[in-house]
């Protein structure tokens, strides 16, 4: 039994005891619940697809709106886990936009007389400034459509969709509406969704996709779990996640999940692997846990090797950690702890965020609890929460 198998086998009053109600089961079912928001997609397929239409996607390069993809922490890095294969394949520009600037500088990212489309994505779908962005966007700038992506059924988001036919409101699954403080199925999924946004016209080669990472995400769980409850044991106060293209995204979100369910207590910091000489690397010593999340792209992972190489030599730091999606002989040389996801994956990096994140995820979830944390609500300060509380919206 890996170790998260055995945290799922515990009796439920020690779960509730120890906070591990949720965060396990909800890091588990991932590969299961991307079927099941796949699913949903189809079965909402030609509402979708009509919306689109409608907002120019289909219309001649020179004429597609601009694409803003809107959302705050981890909703923002689904954003930025999605702009470059939506860019790819909708031939028009897209940006990872953070609610929280538009709530501010809105009118400083708006191009007068151009089309917009803004994608907003938020697990709960109560967030202040998420919602307030929506509000004001419809008041100030109705001709902007909104596609509002929550996990909750219930979401004060969603009920902005009524009556605006320029809004339309997707729920994904219940069981997505992740219970934990931190995001995780329900990052993943809403990546999922918005790779199947990408693919709008290409619906049944994305299931293609999807089934190998499903695949992979059910063979990946259990030796993800293991290397990140043995990595523990090391003393480390400090962790660089790095990656190139949407991993990068991948990096900030792996990062910001062992932070949140540390409290703290393992300081976190994400780069590109060209980014990290730039000034971050002053941050690596031995005390720092170094993830990196390589490219199935033979030029982009030769300058993440080369990285490798060079933080080996000067003895940065003591453990280094890759995940790479094939099997690679030099990568041995280069990191302590090799993830090969089996099997080999035969898709681009642009689809590898919902399984690349599961291991982020696992860092945090076993760091949290060595700390002696609960996952669930892993803050005792209460500095954060589950829903953004106590935002001021002003006029």
């Amino acid at each position: 039994m890996n170790p998260l198998s055995a945290l799922l086998a515990l009796p439920q009053d020690e779960k509730q005891l120890r906070g591990l109600l949720h965060t396990p089961r909800e890091i588990a079912q991932q590969p299961e619940t991307w079927l099941a928001t796949y699913e949903c997609f189809r079965e909402r397929y030609a509402e979708i697809r009509q919306f689109l239409q409608s907002t120019g996607i289909s219309w001649d390069p020179m004429r597609r709106p601009t694409v803003f993809l809107v959302g705050a922490g981890t909703s923002d890095y689904i954003g930025r886990s999605l702009a470059q294969l939506l860019r790819r394949l909708w031939q028009c520009e897209v940006l990872a936009v953070p609610s929280t600037d538009l709530l501010t500088h809105a009118d400083e990212f708006l191009v007068p007389g151009r089309g917009h489309l803004w994608i907003s994505f938020s697990r709960s779908g109560e967030s202040p400034e998420g919602v307030a962005v929506v509000e004001r966007a419809l008041k100030s700038h109705p001709s902007i459509h909104h596609l509002l992506v929550t996990c909750n059924p219930h979401a004060r988001m969603l009920r902005l969709a009524s009556g605006h036919k320029q809004v339309l409101g997707i729920a994904l699954p219940e069981e997505v509406h992740d219970r934990g403080l931190a995001m995780t199925s329900s990052f993943s999924n809403m990546v999922v969704f918005g790779q199947c946004l990408a693919h709008v016209e290409t619906l049944d080669s994305y299931g293609n996709v999807l089934r190998q990472l499903v695949q992979a995400g059910t063979n990946f769980l259990g030796m993800a779990a293991e290397s990140a409850a043995n990595l523990v044991s090391g003393n480390f106060t400090k962790a660089c996640f790095i990656g190139s293209g949407a991993l990068k995204a991948v990096a900030t979100e792996s990062a910001l999940k062992l932070l949140e369910l540390t409290a703290g207590q393992i300081q976190t910091m994400s780069e590109s692997a060209l980014g990290l000489r730039h000034g971050p690397m002053a941050a690596l010593d031995e005390q720092t846990l170094l993830v990196a999340f390589l490219s199935g792209d033979e030029k982009v992972l030769r300058y993440e090797t080369d990285l490798l190489e060079e933080i080996g030599k000067k003895r940065l730091v003591t453990t280094r950690v890759v995940v790479s999606p094939t099997s690679d002989s030099r990568l041995d040389a280069e990191a302590e702890h090799v993830l090969r996801p089996s099997p080999s994956l035969a898709i681009g990096d642009d689809y590898r965020p919902p399984l690349d994140v599961m291991f982020g995820q696992l860092l945090g979830l076993f760091f949290s609890i060595s700390r002696g944390l609960k996952p669930d609500c892993p803050s005792p300060s209460g500095a954060i929460s589950r829903v953004v509380q106590n935002v001021l919206i002003h006029s």
